[in-house]
């Protein structure tokens, strides 16, 4: 089921037509009068939430996946390359010119889950808020996601975040109500990363145990946790690494658990299991060409990369070319939260401050549970910058195809000793993509420039 909001009055309402299959908690009728179609009590709101295909990415769904797409972590046959789509040849091969098929999924499902959140929000508004503790979840786990949402879409169609530029670089559209009529802009990028972290600090605000500190069984519904790691996960795509430090720091006191591999068989095509220890919050990505599971080949130099006695290489890849470790025994590509990527944040950014000893610490607690019982040898450091490199190597080994290496291969390239030029050959032809490029910007759907004109339209 794919929706197509382009943030415009009949897109808003196609959406709001969908919430009534969409929906499965006390808001599914057959109704005349489209005002029927709004929420009106705190379970509505949940019911809303609780949609995992809208809220979460899982069935015909998704958060965006062009950052996956242009990044390092394959390459692809020719047979494989003229099965994509046109849109994913361009993204594939860095195209400058570059045009949406005719739907835009980076775009319009991400902010589906935007006008979600703010009908629930809307709706929450004029509630009464007996119980009270309902209430509280439903309102903390709107802003989450709406926050988590305005992330992932800026990480696709926004420059990365830099503080000396971030008042006057182009952010998102901040839809903010659930409102037809609102007016569309585009706000500056000190504004669109201003908003995600205000949601999350007001979804902190919120007491527990009404909003829970820990991820819930099923991690679907957000967390403190969950607040904090995302809080980590922004701040680390803005090199603040005092603050993603801290934050990381915070969500590992709540949810710390990683998995030892030597326990796990692959015995079946995706070994992992969806709702396992690490996992903090459960998110998917809208898989697309490469991204989508046996059509692309993992590059064959970061195979081997991973050395005798690393569990990875065998739980994660088969054959050794095509990635199935995927935290998802059904084969949804997961980029949501988990231990792992806080674990590695938490240490990168030990490294950069100066602390060797506890970033080297983090890594090897990590890579332990990685490899064969009792045959890790923990990795030592001749400095900090020694140990920077080291958890760089290890998190892209770690998190290869989480939708994480996009926005890392941005921030890496503001500075020059960790920046990278990418290669990519198809049917024999070279293309470059070169640090700090135009083209890790997508540009903005055609169709949402033609609905919203004087629009900035993002450069290639």
């Amino acid at each position: 089921m794919k929706s197509k909001p382009n943030l415009t009055r009949s897109a808003f309402l196609s959406a709001l037509l969908f919430l009534m299959t969409a929906c499965t908690k006390n808001f599914v009728s057959t109704p005349p009068d489209s005002s029927l179609l709004i929420p009106k009590s705190i379970s509505d709101c949940q019911g809303l939430l609780d949609n995992d295909e809208v809220m979460n990415g899982y069935g015909n769904s998704g958060y965006p996946s062009l950052g996956e797409v242009g990044c390092d972590d394959y390459y692809v046959s020719k047979s494989q390359f003229v099965s994509y789509s046109p849109t994913i040849q361009q993204a594939v091969t860095w195209s400058k010119a570059f045009y949406f098929d005719s739907t835009a999924p980076d775009w319009d499902l991400p902010y589906r889950t935007v006008l979600y959140s703010n009908v629930a929000l809307d709706a929450l508004s004029k509630t009464s808020k007996d119980p009270l503790s309902a209430w509280n979840n439903a309102y903390a786990s709107a802003l989450y996601f709406r926050a988590f949402a305005f992330y992932s879409l800026s990480q696709i169609f926004c420059a990365s975040y830099d503080s000396s530029t971030a008042t006057s670089d182009w952010g998102l559209p901040l839809r903010m109500q659930a409102d037809v009529n609102e007016k569309l802009t585009r706000s500056k990028m000190a504004d669109t990363y201003g908003r995600i972290i205000l949601d999350l600090k007001n979804a902190l605000s919120v007491p527990s145990p009404d909003f829970p500190m820990a991820p819930p069984q099923h991690a679907t519904r957000p967390s403190k946790a969950a607040c904090y790691g995302l809080l980590a996960r922004v701040f680390l795509s803005a090199r603040n690494y005092a603050k993603a430090l801290a934050y990381s720091d915070s969500c590992l006191q709540i949810s710390s658990n990683l998995m030892q591999y030597d326990t796990i068989t692959a015995t079946s095509p995706f070994p992992f299991r969806r709702n396992n220890p690490e996992v903090i919050f459960l998110a998917a990505y809208y898989g697309q060409g490469p991204s989508q599971n046996y059509l692309s080949y993992v590059d064959s130099s970061l195979v081997g990369s991973y050395m005798n006695g690393d569990l990875r290489k065998k739980l994660f890849f088969t054959s050794d070319k095509y990635f199935v470790g995927r935290y998802d025994e059904s084969g949804y590509s997961f980029c949501g939260l988990a231990a792992d990527e806080m674990y590695l944040t938490r240490a990168e950014c030990y490294a950069r401050s100066g602390d060797k000893d506890k970033a080297m610490n983090d890594l090897n607690y990590l890579l332990n549970a990685r490899w064969m019982k009792n045959s890790f040898v923990p990795l030592t450091a001749i400095d900090t910058k020694d140990a920077l490199f080291k958890i760089l190597s290890e998190r892209r080994k770690e998190l290869l195809f989480r939708g994480l290496r996009w926005t890392d291969l941005r921030r890496l390239n503001k500075d020059s000793v960790t920046s990278i030029s990418l290669t990519r050959n198809v049917n024999g032809q070279n293309y470059y993509l070169s640090p700090n490029d135009p083209k890790y910007v997508y540009p903005i759907p055609q169709t949402v420039i033609a609905f919203n004109p004087g629009m900035p339209q993002n450069d290639r």
